[in-house]
């Protein structure tokens, strides 16, 4: 199989003649063989194994995202990806990066509805008073 892990910005990760790959959906884990149909999936975050005959198991960190695989290709895109050399490691990437991120970003979401729906009041009261 040939993998392509993309994030928004830029592809990370591309390599040929992969001979299996498990990723993580919200129904748990799944695993991908080249003889397996075309399918599409959401990804959660965690880990991402593939093994090829030269490298053997690799490990990547990956956010929430999509797998899509058609024929020979599988294409992951993620909003975020960490490329781990040890198994060991990667949990410790998925806490500090990857979950870290997904906290910030929620607050963010929430300072901003915040600020959207204090705006709204203003607004109304200006034109109640104008």
């Amino acid at each position: 199989m040939n993998l392509k892990i993309s994030i928004p910005s830029e592809v990370i990760l591309e390599k040929t003649g992969v001979t299996r790959i498990v990723a993580e959906s919200p129904n748990g884990f799944f695993g991908l063989l080249p003889a397996r149909l075309d399918c599409t999936a959401c990804l959660v975050p965690g880990v991402l194994f593939y093994e090829t005959e030269e490298e053997g198991e690799r490990f990547i960190a990956v956010d929430e995202g999509l797998l899509v695989k058609v024929g020979p290709d599988v294409h992951v895109s993620v909003r975020n990806a960490v490329i781990a050399n040890e198994l060991g490691t990667i949990h410790q990437i998925i806490q500090d990066q990857i979950l870290a991120r997904s906290e910030q970003e929620k607050r963010i979401r929430s300072m901003l509805a915040k600020l959207e729906s204090d705006f709204v009041r203003h607004l109304m009261e200006f034109v109640h008073h104008g």
